[in-house]
């Protein structure tokens, strides 16, 4: 669907829940009774040492869910390429693939394709069941230096915390959301990610405001009247207990308007709508966020396609 100027962690403790009392002398862990026992020269079970050793393992594993303070996707979910993912629509789910400090990891494992494919077929067979939009449902990734980048009006960045933009990317950005676009930001937390965020939304927009959406605005009533409140956290909540990551406590919905109101730029922080869509099917994620996470991506859409 073409533009025309028309269209438009911490892993917290993980939390070896100090279980003071229970081993004391041992910091109150069980793992670490364990260890000292073994230090010490005490024989401990054949099954305990695998145990330990398995949590060991373990939470290695999970500590290098974040490197160099970009969470790396250990839990990505893998999903079957559709039957019909090369079938044409009249919406395509595009991710936009930007430049960061981290070209020397492959292209999977770089912040801007945290989730991927996963959420993006997640929520397409939600779009699919829950609208009339005739979407693929199959994602697309571009770079804003494509020839087809002002093909398509949605554009979904995940990560934009670690973006760091070429000018020619910032320019073209510019000139895609002027003519119609619609960008979505998602999963960034805290202080400091929020700070190289704006770094690069300044090289796109030097001089236009980054505002609180108002609740009443359109975005939230297109279709779903919705009231947003309630953060949507990311899966690890699941081992930190919490529904924020670093120090973004509080959920916002900000965004950047045109010179006729239109919302071009719409930021998700201190949120992980991407995460909600990716871990749908998990009977350990709470449902509730994963279906606001839906009806907002929907109004989203809708949005862009009809503003």
């Amino acid at each position: 669907m073409p533009l025309s100027s028309s269209t438009c962690y911490s892993l917290g403790d993980a939390n070896q829940t100090s279980r003071e009392g229970r081993f004391p002398g041992c910091g109150g862990s069980k793992t670490a009774c364990y260890a000292e026992r073994m230090r010490s020269g005490v024989s401990v079970k054949p099954w305990a040492s695998v145990l330990l050793l398995l949590t060991l393992v373990g939470g290695v594993l999970l500590a290098q869910r974040t490197y160099r303070g970009v969470p790396f996707p250990f839990f990505r979910m893998d999903m079957p390429e559709p039957p019909d993912g090369d079938e044409p629509a009249e919406f395509y789910f595009v991710r936009l693939i930007y430049s960061d400090g981290f070209g020397d990891r492959p292209l999977e494992h770089r912040p801007s394709m945290i989730d991927s494919p996963a959420a993006e077929r997640h929520f397409l067979q939600g779009l699919r069941r829950l609208s009339n939009v005739d979407c693929r449902s199959k994602e697309v990734y571009i770079s804003a230096t494509d020839d087809d980048f002002f093909d398509y009006p949605w554009l979904y960045v995940v990560e934009p915390g670690w973006w760091q933009l070429s000018d020619e990317e910032a320019e073209r950005i510019r000139e895609y959301l002027l003519r119609g676009g619609f960008m979505i930001l998602d999963d960034f937390h805290g202080t400091y990610e929020w700070a190289l965020f704006m770094r690069g939304m300044r090289k796109i927009f030097p001089d236009r405001a980054v505002v609180e959406v108002d609740p009443g605005d359109e975005v939230f009533h297109v279709l779903y009247d919705l009231e947003p409140k309630e953060q949507i956290p990311g899966a690890q909540m699941l081992y930190t207990g919490r529904t924020y990551e670093r120090d973004g406590v509080t959920p916002h919905w900000r965004g950047i308007y045109d010179d006729d109101g239109r919302l071009m730029v719409l930021i998700n922080f201190n949120m992980d709508l991407g995460d909600a869509w990716e871990h749908a099917d998990w009977p350990e994620y709470p449902e509730r966020y994963t279906a606001m996470s839906y009806r907002l991506g929907i109004n989203y859409v809708v949005y862009a396609m009809t503003h």
